[in-house]
C-alpha cells in the first residue's frame, strides 16, 4: 500500500505555528490588524471631516447650536482633525506590536465614540459608522490585541 503522508506538505503538529517560523502565532491576530487599519481608515476621515468642518463654515447643515456643546464649527473641526490624526498614529503603532500604542487607542476609540455622539445631529449616518467600528475596534484591542506583540 502506497504511503500516502509522505506526499502530504510538511505542518507543524504543534497548534499556533506555522512552518518555517519561530514564534507562535494566532488565527486571532487578524482581529488585531483589522483594529489597526480600522483606525487608519476611520481616523483619517475624522481628520478630513475635521478639515470640512475648519475651512468651510457652512458646510455641515446643523448649526453648533443645535449640537449637544456649542463650540463652533471651527473648534469641532479641530476637534474632529486632531482626534483623527492620534487614532492614525495610533494605528500605526498598533501595527507594530506596540502595547502602549493599543492601550491609547482604545481611550482614543472611547473618546471617538463620545465625540461622535455628541456631533451626531451634523452626521448621522456617518456618527452611527464610526461609533459602531469604535467599538469593534475597542473589542479587537482588548481581547486580541497582544496577538501582534513580537511580530
Amino acid at each position: 500500500m502506497p504511503d500516502l503522508a509522505s506526499s502530504r506538505p510538511h505542518s507543524d503538529p504543534r497548534p499556533g505555528h506555522l512552518r518555517g517560523s519561530e514564534s507562535p502565532t494566532s488565527r486571532w491576530a487578524v482581529w488585531a490588524v483589522f483594529a489597526a487599519s480600522m483606525m487608519i481608515l476611520v481616523g483619517s476621515l475624522q481628520a478630513m471631516q475635521g478639515l470640512v468642518a475648519i475651512f468651510d463654515d457652512d458646510y455641515y447643515r446643523v448649526p453648533s447650536s443645535g449640537l449637544v456643546l456649542d463650540l463652533g464649527d471651527t473648534a469641532w473641526g479641530w476637534t474632529h482633525l486632531l482626534l483623527g490624526v492620534l487614532i492614525v498614529v495610533s494605528g500605526l503603532g498598533v501595527l507594530s506590536g506596540n502595547v502602549a500604542a493599543r492601550a491609547v487607542g482604545v481611550a482614543l476609540a472611547a473618546l471617538s465614540i463620545l465625540v461622535n455622539i455628541v456631533y451626531l445631529p451634523a452626521l448621522p449616518l456617518w456618527g452611527v459608522v464610526a461609533i459602531t467600528v469604535d467599538v469593534l475596534v475597542i473589542y479587537a484591542l482588548t481581547v486580541h490585541g497582544g496577538e501582534l506583540r513580537g511580530h
